[in-house]
């Protein structure tokens, strides 16, 4: 019988020891990192309110966030135990898209692990963007983006690119709702460990955190098609121009808190799974 690679041998090992028990390196970091990413939530969802009253002065997204943190008093520190739980979520996300997510019968689940190495995607920039606010860089996400949407512009097929970038995000908005809707969140918690009262909070947190996100993905997607559509890069400027866009419609302010609250319960959501979340 031919033996697999130790490199292959070694990850499903990882994986098993990590969910085996709650004390090792990778639970404990990644676990932190899940509390961080909360914490980021609640403060996104104050910028939203900032949004709301007319008086923001950073941008409406990670970035934002993540400055408005290293502001206060042990924010530095704070963002460094940011980063190093999103390496730790990383790792996780990968060794996940690499031998997790089976079925009943054994079998990989493809779409699961696509997820999962978009996750860790994700981490790994949200990560570099806190590092970018530990060494004083100002560059919003909003900026980089608006950027980017303009250099393709002027190139061949740029607004096509832009365009499908719009229609990714879109989908993403859309999974994120359904993900929210129908609950699915519920299959990573360890339920059977959860009191009463965390049981009982955690469905309509789930619920209403994911389905906030996946508006506010989805209006910041159609924002990026319209961009394309219209030449306009000041359109594509993700969650910023999204949360602005919509400040400007009828009843924007009330639409705006309603949102906020919805990120405050993904917040709060995510401090939930710090503690509860299968890892």
């Amino acid at each position: 019988m031919v033996r697999a690679p130790w490199a292959l041998r070694v990850v499903p090992s990882l994986t098993s020891q990590a969910r085996a028990t709650g004390n090792t390196w990778l639970d404990r970091l990644t676990r932190a990192g899940l509390a961080g990413y909360g914490v980021i939530h609640l403060l996104f969802a104050y910028l939203i309110v900032q949004v709301a009253i007319g008086s923001a002065a950073a941008d409406g997204d990670q970035s934002g966030a993540l400055q408005r943190l290293a502001a206060r008093p042990w924010g530095a520190t704070l963002i460094v135990a940011l980063v190093v739980g999103l390496v730790a979520m990383t790792a996780w996300q990968i060794l996940e898209a690499a031998t997790g997510h089976r079925d009943e019968r054994g079998r990989h689940r493809l779409y699961e692990r696509v997820v999962s190495g978009g996750r860790a995607a994700f981490y790994t920039y949200l990560g570099w963007t806190g590092v970018k606010v530990l060494k004083g860089k100002k560059t919003s996400t909003a900026d980089l983006q608006e950027q980017a949407s303009q250099d393709l512009m002027v190139t061949s097929g740029g607004r096509l690119a832009v365009g499908l970038a719009g229609l990714v995000v879109v989908a993403i908005g859309v999974g994120l709702a359904i993900y929210g809707l129908t609950r699915k969140f519920e299959k990573h918690l360890m339920t059977g460990r959860m009191t009463a009262r965390a049981r009982r909070i955690s469905r309509p947190l789930g619920v209403t955190g994911y389905t906030a996100k996946g508006v506010s993905y989805g209006i910041a997607g159609a924002l990026l098609i319209v961009a394309a559509w219209r030449y306009d890069p000041d359109q594509a400027r993700g969650l910023d121009a999204a949360l602005r866009a919509m400040a400007h419609q009828p009843y924007g302010r009330w639409l705006l808190i309603l949102t906020a609250l919805g990120f405050a319960a993904y917040g709060l959501f995510g401090l939930l799974q710090a503690r509860y979340r299968k890892v």
